[in-house]
């Protein structure tokens, strides 16, 4: 098997489910030397994930924290250098819904995606850009969505914090690109995901309808995407929008 990501040291957000967990898998599988990741679980919860990290060779630290809290994502990054010694890779893909029409959205609803979803890519991307800087390399890689670009009724809130992702990628792209430090965003479409598995099949087969290769996405679908991004395979592309839809 190849070893896209050999000896390199990886910061996940969100990496304790979903498809946050599939990044953190296929990342041990190409070669990761460590990674740091980041959830909502319990350390007990997400055990069995680091027991097959353990079983790959792949050192790794669990944090659970708030991460729309800038102080508490510092604390957590210098933990992790303090471990590992450096970041190579930062995955900013921790996500929340709230999803209703936005004549019945409350505050706390709005709020609550905004935080979690755009200002913790903020507060990760400020925490780990000096370590980078120093470095002078970098791939940081931020989780978009379809509806960032499409927008959908519904997810005013989360098509808001996932076009604000994009801006962000485009912007820092520019701003850190002559210190070797690449960013970039994955849109993933119709996935299938704890948060998709419940909607009712009659649902699910109306979108399967609309994408071009007439399936739902994969966890490793978009899992491919952030190897891509995070290996030397991508080393002349930054600022940009993959998206991993199945030509929906």
């Amino acid at each position: 098997m190849s070893k896209l990501l050999e000896g390199k040291v990886a910061y996940i957000t969100g990496g304790s489910r979903g498809i946050g967990q599939g990044i953190v898998e296929a990342f041990a599988e190409h070669g990761v030397a460590a990674i740091a990741f980041a959830g909502l679980e319990t350390p007990e919860e997400v055990s069995n994930i680091i027991e097959n990290l353990d079983n790959q060779g792949v050192r790794s630290r669990y944090f659970q924290y708030n991460v729309a809290s800038l102080s508490e994502t510092e604390t957590a990054v210098k933990e992790a250098i303090d471990a590992f010694g450096r970041i190579d890779i930062l995955v900013n893909n921790a996500g929340i819904t709230r999803d209703t029409l936005l004549m019945r959205m409350g505050e706390s609803d709005w709020d609550a995606v905004i935080n979690v979803n755009l200002k913790s890519v903020f507060n990760h991307t400020k925490a780990v850009q000096p370590y980078m800087l120093k470095q002078r390399s970098g791939s940081i890689i931020n989780t978009s969505s379809i509806v960032g670009i499409t927008g959908n009724a519904g997810q005013t809130n989360y098509s808001a914090s996932k076009a604000g992702i994009i801006g962000f990628t485009k912007s820092i792209a520019k701003e850190v690109g002559s210190r070797n430090i690449r960013c970039n965003a994955i849109a993933p479409g119709f996935i299938d995901t704890l948060m998709t598995e419940k909607l009712p099949a009659e649902i699910k087969q109306k979108w399967i309808e609309q994408i071009g290769l007439r399936r739902m996405g994969t966890i490793e679908d978009v899992a491919r995407c952030a190897v891509f991004f995070a290996s030397d395979l991508s080393a002349y592309v930054t600022g940009q929008v993959l998206v991993c839809d199945g030509g929906m």
